[in-house]
């Protein structure tokens, strides 16, 4: 055989490696020894459990963390990425679950802070440009929006697509997306994953952080999986099942099915709902609740499910109709709906649902504490007795009921939100989102723990963009489109096929 014959091409290198990563934090080794690649025009789905380690990895990637040991190649030359700056002259641009968005300013700001083009005149930036740059941006993912709306009035889904115009704006080379379909629909989604395509083909590499593993499927090229901090494997989608991609996340079996007793019999009406309209965009909203069991609330995002979730709690103004509770009418601040018994999990937990400075204790009893010190004399034991009852009983990893809630986990957390409910002894749960953001394992958790709180006499409405969690977890659910109700399907009739056709097209 000749020489030649005997040559073969050289595998592609990297555009970017992380080699021996290692990060401590007090008490907590995030990051043990973690080597990791990307390539030109490839999506590199990283995996894990809460805590694992992917987002402590991709701030060291990105600049924002400093490794305590470790290297950091670009394209085969070693360099210092020691700030975000730094990172970004690599081109390496991330979008956060957290986003990182300022709120009173447009879409058009966002986009382009900190890079405005500048007017005719010193200090003054060219409004009309940077107007015309952000549409040019936005239209190029399928975005119709004004870009001079302010990002406060937006909700979670298109914020989340402000952040991708935002990097796509950078020519960023390198982009990492954590957890970009969280708060998306369908629809949107496969916008994303359309834009995706066209990054790839353009070179550019994308490490793709998801819980949802048909998207590991769908779009990506390679897997890295972390446990506890250290690379358990690395390895291509066809060589793999999703079972086993979950046994190597979480060290052990996890049942995916979420699997439940539906409610055969459900007991009274715990919620009427009649007529319902309000200033956010909803009419004419018409729903029911009984004990006993799970209803969904879904349909696009968009289509007006949180606004109801909203006024149901009387977060929002309600303009006409009637919401009966328990057998009487109720109006009023979210202070009253509390009392009465309602609660209401947000889709934006940090934000929404915890005082993240906070002790885990301290969220835990706060809407507890006219229940438990009705003399409105505090007793730290008492509460202290609560917390750890409630923290046992749910499962809660924390080192103590002392530790600020903002450390922990997002399935953590949003068992802390769940809980300060409980202690409060609420008959109805109002859950938005309730897996948003959360691994395959406390996933399953949050599951078993709707279903045991509704077995025991609770009711629950729950929204989710995600159709299969929908599908396998309500007893019946209520579709949206347009701000009003589309439909009702019952259990018999609840598939992802009926959901998407009553919320997406007239009868």
């Amino acid at each position: 055989m000749s020489d030649s014959a005997e040559i073969t091409a050289a595998p592609p290198a990297p555009l970017l490696e992380l080699r021996g990563i290692s990060k401590q934090f007090p008490g907590v080794k995030a990051l043990d020894d973690v080597s990791f690649a990307v390539y030109p025009g490839e999506v590199h789905m990283l995996l894990g459990e809460n805590g694992a380690g992917k987002s402590s990895l991709m701030k060291i990637l990105c600049g924002a963390y400093s490794a305590d040991a470790g290297e950091v190649y670009y394209k085969g030359e070693k360099v210092d990425v020691s700030s975000t700056a730094e990172a970004r002259k690599l081109g390496i641009a991330v979008i956060f679950q957290e986003f990182s968005l300022v709120p009173f300013l447009d879409i058009a700001q966002n986009i382009f802070l900190g890079r405005e083009p500048k007017g005719r005149w010193p200090g003054i930036i060219d409004r009309r440009r940077i107007l015309r740059d952000a549409k040019r941006v936005l239209d190029s993912i399928g975005f119709e929006i004004d870009p001079s709306v302010v990002v406060d009035t937006l909700g979670v889904a298109q914020q989340q697509m402000v952040e991708i115009a935002k990097a796509i704006s950078q020519d960023a080379r390198i982009l990492v997306m954590d957890e970009p379909t969280a708060a998306l629909s369908d629809r949107e989604a496969d916008l994303l994953f359309a834009l995706i395509g066209r990054l790839k083909a353009d070179g550019v590499a994308i490490v793709y952080i998801s819980h949802r593993m048909a998207e590991v499927f769908a779009i990506g090229d390679r897997i890295t999986v972390l446990r506890d901090g250290r690379r358990i494997d690395q390895l291509r989608p066809a060589d793999v099942t999703p079972d086993h991609l979950v046994r190597m996340m979480v060290g052990r079996n996890v049942d995916m099915s979420y699997p439940r007793h539906f409610a055969e019999r459900p007991g009274e009406v715990v919620l009427q709902v009649k007529g319902l309209s309000a200033a956010t965009g909803i009419s004419d909203i018409d729903i029911e609740v009984r004990r006993g069991e799970i209803v969904g609330l879904c349909g696009l995002v968009g289509s007006g499910r949180t606004e109801v979730a909203r006024a149901i709690f009387g977060a929002d103004p309600v303009s006409e109709g009637e919401i009966i509770f328990d057998g009487k009418p109720i109006a009023g601040e979210p202070d009253v709906a509390a009392r009465r018994g309602i609660a209401l999990i947000p889709e934006s937990r940090k934000s929404e649902g915890l005082a993240l400075l906070r002790s885990v204790g301290d969220n835990l009893v706060v809407a507890a504490l006219n229940k438990l010190f009705p003399r409105r004399l505090y007793d730290p034991s008492d509460a202290q007795r609560t917390a750890d009852g409630l923290i046992r009983q749910l499962r809660i990893a924390t080192p103590s009921a002392r530790q600020a809630v903002g450390l922990l986990s997002g399935g953590n957390q949003q068992k802390v939100v769940i809980g300060k409910w409980l202690a409060a002894g609420a008959k109805l749960f109002i859950f938005d989102e309730p897996t948003r953001g959360i691994d395959v394992g406390a996933k399953s958790e949050i599951f078993a723990l709707i279903d045991r709180l509704v077995a025991e006499g609770a009711a629950a409405l729950m929204i989710s963009s995600e159709q299969i969690e929908i599908c396998h977890v309500c007893d019946r659910a209520y579709v949206m489109r347009d701000g009003r109700i589309a439909g009702h399907l019952t259990r018999s009739e609840l598939t992802e096929e009926n959901i998407v056709r009553l919320g997406m097209h007239d009868e």
